[in-house]
């Protein structure tokens, strides 16, 4: 079986400080900002050989990168150049507690100082690819 190549792409960039556990959350909490403003990259409910159901997942991969800081920031500027649909974590996140908490805390720094330490975009797969030259594949 072949696999499909997408006209999209489904990325995060995650910094290279970046403890284990904090790369998983920022990862999980990154692309279900996507999911949710994308249903066309969710695909069909799963179900098991016993007709046990299963949620939904994204039709396609997620491809994972890191960078350094500076890595990060170029990337958002070139999201926000290209007016691609993007996701964003910052270091301040971590000391919340919940969604609203959250939301104060990004609205409460000016978009040149964000503290990145997460991104997800999706959009064109040239598009997403050139957001992205200069970061690495995740290990």
């Amino acid at each position: 079986m072949t696999t499909p190549r997408f006209d999209t792409k489904i990325a995060v960039l995650l910094r290279d400080d970046l403890e284990t556990w904090q790369r998983l959350n920022v990862t999980a909490f990154l692309v279900s900002g996507l999911g949710s403003q994308f249903p066309e990259v969710i695909g069909e409910p799963y179900e098991d050989a016993d007709q046990v159901g299963y949620l939904p997942m994204f039709r396609q991969p997620v491809l994972i990168f890191e960078g350094t800081k500076e890595t990060l920031r170029t990337a958002h500027t070139r999201i926000l150049a290209r007016a691609l649909p993007r996701a964003v974590f910052t270091r301040d996140l971590f000391a919340t507690g919940h969604d609203e908490a959250n939301r104060a805390a990004v609205r409460a720094v000016g978009t040149a100082d964000l503290d990145l330490v997460g991104l997800a975009v999706h959009g064109p797969r040239n598009a997403v690819d050139k957001v992205l030259k200069g970061a690495r594949m995740h290990p």
